[in-house]
């Protein structure tokens, strides 16, 4: 369950969002916290296609904190930026890329493939699944956001 200030910025963003029929869905603490997960959030972190990025920044400009710019680590590279919203802050990833471990890029990710609706606060939220959300940790060294969600499946869906 997540707190007041989190469903009214997730409110904002799933009307505009869907309005504007951009691709995206949220994914980290807050998606794992609306599909059950007991973990408090501390940001809400949205992914997207590259045209999705750039389209919430100029749906949002009001909040925007950090424009969206293509930027790169050693482990991850995508279309980022950042919105402060009731104090809360949103991160925007267009066209994530984890490398892989020959150091290639791995192409972007397909949403439609690894999107799933959960309701929240009255609403239909696009969420990445658990399953691929493991794989994701795994791949970029995050063992102990890994095993939490390797567990949290294991006792939840064996049910």
């Amino acid at each position: 369950m997540i707190k007041p200030p989190y469903v009214g910025v997730l409110r904002k963003l799933h009307v505009r969002l869907n309005e504007a029929g951009v691709k995206w869905v949220v994914t980290g603490s807050v998606s794992f916290a609306i599909q059950g997960l007991p973990v408090e959030p501390n940001d809400i972190d949205i992914q997207t296609d590259r045209a999705g990025a750039y389209e919430i920044e100029r749906l949002f400009s009001e909040f925007v904190t950090k424009r969206v710019a293509f930027s790169s680590t050693e482990k991850i590279r995508s279309h980022f930026g950042a919105l402060l919203m009731d104090g809360i802050e949103v991160e925007i990833m267009g066209d994530l890329q984890k490398r892989l471990g020959d150091g290639t890029w791995e192409p972007p990710l397909d949403l439609n493939r690894h999107k799933r609706f959960v309701e929240a606060g009255g609403m239909r939220i696009p969420v990445l699944s658990l399953e691929y959300e493991y794989e994701a940790y795994l791949k970029l060294g995050r063992t102990e956001k890994a095993q939490l969600l390797k567990q949290w499946l294991r006792a939840h869906r064996a049910t």
